[in-house]
């Protein structure tokens, strides 16, 4: 079986096209609080106020509004730890399609809840001992399913892509631009839309510095593989960068940096005492390791996408409480 290609800038403009009147076009938030503190101007892509509460519905869609009638006859199956989870499953049942949703037992209470509601069926797993993608594949083989990776899979990848696509039609090229980095399915399509619309932009991925896959990878130049990381950044516990979104990262991304889960919890804070938002840690990475850079980025114009918003009120509490 041959891989599939990697996708382009032209398929993150088709799906754009296909989730027209689906997706919300999310605000681009402004705060002056943290421009004078940064010496910078930046503008965030507020991804916690989409539908489903993150990006992730964006490429869930794109890729399920391709299917054939037999595979929407049949069913989808994805596995997640919360967000292309609910993302997958609002899809399905916009689209009439049977959706099937592997989650850890330890994904946020809230996620859970979400998915069920939206009519999907969940099977749980033990993230820490059991290997989800295998449990996907045995599921898309036993029923006949098509399965939707959360990342690796190149409709996926254009939908995603189509979050950038937004900021800089609204805000113009900026010289910085910040993403949250878990599998690569948000930084690979961004970077086919930064390269595109903004080619002199410093990309950059954010890690949990206790799940550094993508950084390690990007610099030895393979994929590596880890345990899944223990993190508060739940949408960033992934084990490997894709087959897709590994070559997207090494081609378009200056680099990838990580941020301690410490400064995660500054940015629940912050962004929820100055700017009036209630951000998963996940969601905080790229404001975080802007802060890291400091001096850097004074007078510059600079983009931040915040990824999602779905975290319990009570463990958002906990934290940043």
């Amino acid at each position: 079986m041959t891989e599939p290609k990697l996708p382009t800038y032209d398929d993150v403009v088709a799906a754009a096209g296909r989730i027209a009147g689906q997706a919300h076009r999310t605000p681009v938030l402004t705060s002056r609080t943290v421009d004078e503190q940064l010496g910078a101007r930046l503008y965030f892509k507020a991804e916690n106020l989409q539908r489903t509460g993150a990006f992730k519905f964006r490429g869930a869609f794109n890729a399920l509004s391709q299917f054939d009638s037999a595979q929407r006859e049949a069913g989808v199956v994805a596995f997640s730890s919360g967000n292309h989870a609910q993302a997958v499953a609002l899809s399905a049942q916009l689209l009439g399609i049977p959706a099937t949703i592997v989650m850890p037992l330890d994904a946020p209470a809230a996620k859970v809840a979400a998915t069920r509601g939206y009519g999907a069926t969940v099977v749980t797993y033990d993230r820490y001992t059991e290997d989800r993608e295998q449990i996907g594949r045995d599921l898309a083989a036993r029923h006949g399913l098509t399965l939707i990776p959360p990342y690796d899979h190149p409709h996926v990848i254009a939908g995603q892509g189509t979050v950038a696509k937004e900021l800089f039609e609204e805000v113009g090229e900026l010289d910085y631009l910040f993403v949250p980095l878990g599998g690569g399915g948000l930084l690979s399509g961004t970077a086919l839309a930064t390269r595109a619309l903004s080619p002199k932009t410093r990309l950059y991925g954010v890690e949990p510095e206790a799940g550094n896959d993508g950084q390690q990878s990007f610099r030895s130049g393979a994929i590596v593989h880890i345990d899944t990381p223990k993190t508060i950044a739940d949408g960033a516990q992934t084990q490997h960068l894709g087959k897709l979104t590994f070559p997207i990262l090494q081609r378009d991304v200056d680099d990838i940096l990580t941020v301690p889960d410490a400064r995660l919890v500054d940015e629940m804070r912050f962004f929820a005492s100055r700017m009036k938002m209630i951000t998963e840690p996940t969601g905080c990475l790229g404001l975080a390791a802007a802060r890291a850079l400091g001096d850097s980025l004074h007078g510059k114009k600079v983009g931040i996408i915040v990824s999602g918003g779905n975290v319990d009120l009570p463990r958002f509490a906990e934290l940043a409480g």
